[in-house]
């Protein structure tokens, strides 16, 4: 993380601190608008000033309604809305669709299998509906909408807060409602993965039920494609148990992957139709 260019003077007269102060307080927030986050620790580094004068820098910007303080740094405030489920739908289709094929035919008939909220999801759930008998358990309206006349596919839907942006369900009940049951595989939505953090999403209700869902599954499976890769355009969090599957697509660059295979993650790149496309070279 690097300024543009070295601020004013700070040493000067106090117009020139003023006018230095300035300046950093405007490039903090487009620093925070292009990477989503920022933390103290970077700024500081960044700019050469000390910790404190970062934290006053943050405080002042988050008075003024410019960013949104977050534990050790702040984000930007309306740079990275959250889409609609509406408007995710029509976005990276063929992707999403290879990814969805190749992740149904992982389930076996017989099986019990945890479906996430998300577009992604959905497409799998459509995929599914010719994997028989088989009981999916789901939090996303998508999946149950395609599953609803699937005769031998047993439905449990997990109730709870509905989130309209993304047709899928939250909140205690829905956590107490999982609690009472295991899988044998979760197939996981995100806004964005990456090998460090795991799965970044927009509120820490979703992360707390992302996290619940993978404790509950013997095989976790977070399906994105590849524009979803490495990005953190939200500061909620939600750690993956060691040994889970990243389903991707062969548009995936090879520096997105790298991170996944150097954090020992299993990283399945298909095609559109769903093969198996081997790691980008």
């Amino acid at each position: 993380m690097q300024p543009e260019q070295r601020p004013p003077s700070e040493t000067g007269g106090e117009s020139s601190r003023q006018s230095g102060s300035r300046y950093r307080r405007e490039e903090i927030v487009r620093l925070a608008t292009s990477t989503g986050l920022a933390s103290v620790e970077e700024l500081a580094g960044a700019f050469e000033v000390t910790a404190s004068t970062i934290r006053r820098d943050l405080a002042q910007l988050t008075a003024e309604g410019r960013l949104a303080r977050t534990y050790g740094g702040a984000m930007a405030l309306l740079s990275h809305a959250e889409p609609s489920l509406r408007q995710r739908i029509g976005e990276a289709f063929e992707a999403k669709r290879g990814i969805a094929r190749w992740a149904a035919r992982q389930v076996v008939a017989g099986e019990t299998v945890l479906l996430d909220a998300g577009s992604t999801v959905g497409a799998l759930a459509h995929e599914l509906r010719w994997t028989s008998p088989l009981t999916v358990a789901t939090t996303g309206l998508t999946s149950i909408q395609a599953l609803a006349d699937a005769e031998d596919v047993h439905v449990e839907c997990l109730g709870g807060t509905l989130r309209h942006l993304s047709q899928g369900f939250v909140g205690p009940l829905t956590e107490a409602a999982l609690e009472r049951m295991t899988f044998d595989r979760v197939f996981l939505g995100a806004d964005s993965v990456t090998a460090d953090r795991g799965i970044c999403e927009a509120e820490l209700e979703q992360t707390r039920l992302k996290e619940l869902m993978a404790r509950q599954a013997e095989r976790v499976y977070v399906l994105a494609h590849a524009t979803k890769l490495g990005r953190r355009p939200f500061h909620a969090w939600a750690q993956l148990p060691d040994g889970w599957t990243l389903v991707t697509d062969d548009g995936a660059e090879p520096g997105a992957v790298a991170p996944f295979h150097a954090a020992g993650v299993e990283v399945v790149v298909v095609d559109a139709e769903g093969h198996v496309a081997g790691p980008p070279d």
